[in-house]
């Protein structure tokens, strides 16, 4: 109840639901929870088309949005209905939050280009369908120029993990060029920078953060999750 933005961790636990009833569709209870989740996302999503903190339909910011825009996707990719107008304004919304650099800002009015939101920004276009879009191959671009991983690893770039877990699911359904010019980089920072015990340290957050961040990044080519099976 303490939580600041309690849609972020809606978000990624919809996600994990979505994840799981994927790969086990007989799970009646397991759908049931899914579908509750996915429906209060729906009822969420504010005019703009995003999502903010809270479950109330009031603000938006493109970092909780693509929580919300993953869940929607692993649930739709796993037999739920999502209503195909939820999509289309949440893609609306993410366009709007391009900056002329090719970045995307935090929301959609004011605010200056980041990696870590632009990277998530690109990832939202992706599992909100869209695949061919001048947005994309800008973003991208952005992050490249701004992110690439020279093995300075956590404490030299501000939402390290945070920022790497959307850029490296960016690159890989972007395939190509980008994907196998940046797996090999950031495979070799996060070998690099683990601990001694196994474990990765956010410098914000600690180990438990850092540590679940740099396995989803470091299994991306194996494809464990449905979500990430092309």
């Amino acid at each position: 109840d303490g939580v600041n933005g309690p849609m972020y961790g809606h978000g990624f636990a919809a996600l994990f639901l979505g994840e799981v009833y994927g790969m086990s569709p007989d799970d009646t209870r397991v759908r049931d929870a899914l579908a509750r989740a996915i429906t209060l996302i729906e009822n969420s999503q504010n005019d703009e088309g995003g999502w903010r903190y809270n479950p109330v339909p009031y603000e938006a910011d493109v970092s909780v949005t693509i929580c919300q825009v993953m869940a929607l996707r692993s649930a739709r990719n796993a037999g739920i209905k999502i209503p195909k107008q939820v999509i289309d304004n949440a893609v609306r919304y993410v366009r709007e939050c391009q900056n002329p650099d090719g970045g995307f800002r935090y929301r959609r009015t004011t605010g200056a280009s980041a990696w870590p939101r632009t990277a998530a920004g690109v990832a939202t276009l992706f599992y909100a369908g869209v695949y061919d879009d001048d947005s994309i191959p800008r973003g991208l671009a952005y992050v490249r120029r701004t992110a690439t991983p020279d093995g300075g690893g956590p404490n030299t770039q501000p939402y390290y993990f945070y920022g790497h877990y959307y850029a490296a699911q960016a690159m890989y359904l972007a395939g190509g060029d980008w994907w196998k010019e940046w797996w090999p980089r950031i495979r070799s920072e996060l070998i690099q920078h683990q601990n001694g015990d196994g474990s990765w340290t956010d410098p914000q957050w600690g180990q438990p953060l850092g540590t679940s961040m740099a396995l989803i990044i470091m299994q991306m080519p194996k494809r464990y999750l449905p979500i990430f099976q092309k």
